[in-house]
């Protein structure tokens, strides 16, 4: 880090032992994966940097905004709406929930049987050691799955600033009527945090930057597609993550720099792998900062990821919001629309999501697809048996994993990968 940024941690009321030593765990776990692979693009210099302030710099950027009477909002979702965050003035962040962190105290609340997201977002929360949940003016929940919801309830008690939004979960019309109305309601919300009034030129201006964004990252999503691949999965990932913590213009300029080297690497027939190396789309649940121990086993198994299909990847970025209204209520229908097309695997039915599995698989020219699942995420477990059968009958291999934040699979993840690396080598 550029700084000794302790007093700020101190003042956020965090365990700076705890957290030490998390940034310690994570330095060399980047270190490790990120900062020792081959060919990577000039530009992913940028995100070095960013991760190596995630919890310094960006921090402080964060803290100087509330001293300019700017608010915080902190989220755990891509349901939750950035459009309307900054229409209202407000900053939209990611929370920590991407590693096991204080599970024996955690599992004083939940069951051992929770799936490792929700535990995650515990374990920060009662180990004291993110920044950005500690920051935050206000904290977006969303009842997507059963797990969540109960455990707002218990979230509640841990925290003052909780918001929970409902979610759908058909594709109906009247689920789209609620999730219309929920963001009517967080609309609400943003103002009265704010003090600020949205109007149709605030949120016109908040969908421009925030499809901005999503372009930038479909730019290099569609660049993906090239043999050999221009940049390693991880690579990408990491861009995928940092969508969800930095300033949104400085975001898309680097990515749309990274893209324009890409491009010339292309030209060159340059490559992060060589050319024919087996091509693998990543399908299921999102990675958040820092898991990256699936993709990790993959590329340093003899193949390159060359999508995701998750929150933290296409399903997350792939469609823009329709900015063309000229009211307030036409820019609302508009940002339901976008957001009713997500296919999370809380909704029934959801064709649409093993639809779009196989549009990717065919369009990235993947040898084959790894469904990834969270242990004890139902709804993503539930589908993953559907989604396999779907792309076998379709002669597009896939392998099912289920597993946790934990390390002690590592092992047995790798065989079971390279197995299925030279299968579809074959």
């Amino acid at each position: 880090m550029s700084e000794d940024y302790t007093p700020m941690w101190e003042s956020l009321g965090m365990d700076l032992k705890a957290h030490d030593a998390l940034l310690g765990v994570l330095e060399q776990g980047y270190k490790n994966i990120y900062l020792s692979q081959k060919n990577r693009p000039e530009g992913m210099g940028y995100f070095d940097f960013v991760m190596s302030e995630v919890h310094g710099l960006r921090i402080k950027e964060l803290l100087d905004e509330k001293k300019q009477n700017r608010k915080i909002i902190g989220s755990y979702c891509v349901f939750v709406p950035e459009e309307i965050a900054l229409a209202g003035g407000a900053t939209l962040v990611g929370l920590c929930s991407g590693a096991d962190f204080a599970v024996e105290e955690v599992e004083k609340h939940l069951p051992r049987n929770t799936c490792s997201l929700i535990k995650s977002s515990f374990g920060f929360k009662l180990g004291r050691v993110c920044p950005y949940l500690e920051s935050a003016d206000m904290i977006v929940g969303e009842n997507t799955c059963d797990g969540k919801k109960k455990a707002y309830e218990t979230f509640a008690g841990m925290v003052d600033n909780l918001y929970v939004m409902d979610l759908p979960q058909v594709k109906s019309s009247q689920g789209r009527a609620l999730l219309k109305e929920e963001y009517e309601r967080f609309k609400t919300a943003v103002e009265e945090l704010t003090g600020n009034t949205i109007t149709v030129e605030s949120l016109k201006e908040g969908i421009k930057v925030v499809n901005a964004k999503r372009a930038a990252m479909h730019r290099l999503a569609t660049l993906r597609k090239a043999d050999p691949a221009p940049i390693s999965g991880l690579d990408a990932l990491l861009a995928n993550q940092v969508f969800f913590y930095d300033n949104p213009a400085r975001f898309t300029e680097s990515v749309n720099k990274i893209c324009d080297e890409l491009e010339v690497r292309i030209k060159e027939n340059q490559g992060a792998f060589p050319t024919k190396t087996p091509r693998i789309l990543i399908s299921g649940c999102p990675m958040a900062v820092p898991n990256w121990k699936l993709p990790w086993i993959i590329e340093s198994s003899g193949a390159v990821i060359v999508g995701e299909e998750a929150c933290v990847g296409e399903r997350g970025t792939r469609n823009l919001t329709d900015d063309s209204g000229q009211s307030m209520e036409e820019l609302m229908e508009a940002i339901t629309d976008r957001y009713f097309k997500v296919d999370c695997a809380i909704f029934t039915p959801n064709q649409e999501r093993s639809d779009h599995i196989i549009e990717m698989a065919k369009a990235y020219g993947a040898n084959g697809v790894i469904h990834y699942g969270l242990q004890f995420c139902q709804p993503y477990i539930m589908e993953s048996i559907p989604v396999e059968n779907t792309l076998e009958n379709l002669g597009i291999p896939c392998m099912r994993i289920e597993t946790d934040y934990g390390m002690e699979d590592v092992g047995q993840l790798k065989t079971r990968v390279e197995a299925f690396i030279e299968q579809i080598s074959d």
